[in-house]
């Protein structure tokens, strides 16, 4: 994101995207096409699940877990119930936003624990390879749970909107599909200034996506892939490759805003960390992802 400087600015109200009252842009990301082979679906990635031109990594991996989730359950109605509740992913190309295919084999089946790969191809070049695990999401109240009680349910008055006329949604397009917002306490970046490596977003799926229990499911793993990367904090923009992303899947979020917190163990000269904590409105642990990237290179 080279363009994001100390001009990024403005009001809340003027960033905010439209109100999208029964709108389902996620659900379409997750609609499937049977392709006749077992295991193949057809599906589109809208321009609108892109950050400048590339498709957003976690949509990636989003889709890639609806058409695994797909296959795996198809396969006998005892697995009906199970959920990727983790999503090891490689990412070996960019494709283009459009129609995409997804090449979907199990590796295991059993009562506790199945597993699964799934390739998203677009035009006979796989793109993104990740290996599913399937499991139970939680569903009972947590033995233990850190409270994250510093960090507002809902987005503040001050926080930068991700809407299309404004500075960051004009290149995080992802916030024409979804309500985005980031912390401006945390991201010194949007003032010129520098801080510790860690950012806070609020993201909320419109009302059709959340009607859907399985796309909000998957809407929660995607959104552990929102926050922009972490050494921008430290004066460090641009494209920063993902080389690997593991995501976990924890339990179905409650409707509401999700809560992105972004941190990172180390930024290195040539590689950084990052770890991406969604809450739910409740506070819930629902998603999470730590991924290994390069850091961007000088301009």
């Amino acid at each position: 994101m080279p363009e994001l400087t100390a001009e990024l600015a403005g009001d809340r109200r003027e960033a905010e995207p439209m109100e999208q009252t029964g709108a389902a842009p996620f659900s379409r990301v997750c609609a499937l096409t049977e392709l006749g082979a077992p295991g193949r679906y057809a599906g589109v990635i809208d321009k609108i699940w892109t950050i400048g031109k590339k498709v957003h990594g976690g949509t990636m991996v989003a889709g890639s877990a609806a058409a695994a989730t797909t296959f795996l359950r198809g396969t006998d109605p005892a697995l009906a119930e199970m959920s990727p509740i983790s999503a090891s992913s490689d990412f070996l190309g960019a494709p283009e936003p459009g129609e995409v295919e997804y090449q979907v084999s199990i590796r295991k089946v059993g009562r506790q624990i199945c597993l699964a790969d799934a390739e998203l191809v677009q035009h006979g070049r796989t793109c993104v390879r990740t290996a599913f695990t399937f499991g139970h999401i939680d569903d009972i109240a947590p033995l233990y749970a850190y409270e994250h009680s510093d960090m507002p349910a809902e987005p503040p008055a001050d926080a930068l909107g991700y809407g299309p006329d404004s500075p960051m949604g004009s290149i995080v397009h992802v916030g024409q599909g979804a309500q985005v917002f980031i912390d401006r306490e945390w991201a010194r970046f949007l003032d010129g200034k520098q801080g510790e490596p860690r950012l806070r977003l609020w993201m909320r799926p419109f009302d059709g996506d959340q009607a859907d229990p399985d796309v909000a499911m998957y809407f929660a793993m995607m959104a552990a892939d929102m926050s922009p990367p972490v050494p921008m904090n430290l004066g460090h923009f641009g494209w920063a490759p993902t080389v690997q992303m593991t995501t976990y899947l924890r339990r179905r979020p409650a409707p509401g805003w999700l809560r992105v917190i972004a941190t990172s163990q180390e930024v290195g000269g040539r590689m950084f960390d990052e770890d991406q904590l969604i809450l739910d409105s409740t506070g819930a642990v629902v998603a999470q992802s730590r991924q290994l990237a390069l850091m961007p290179l000088p301009r």
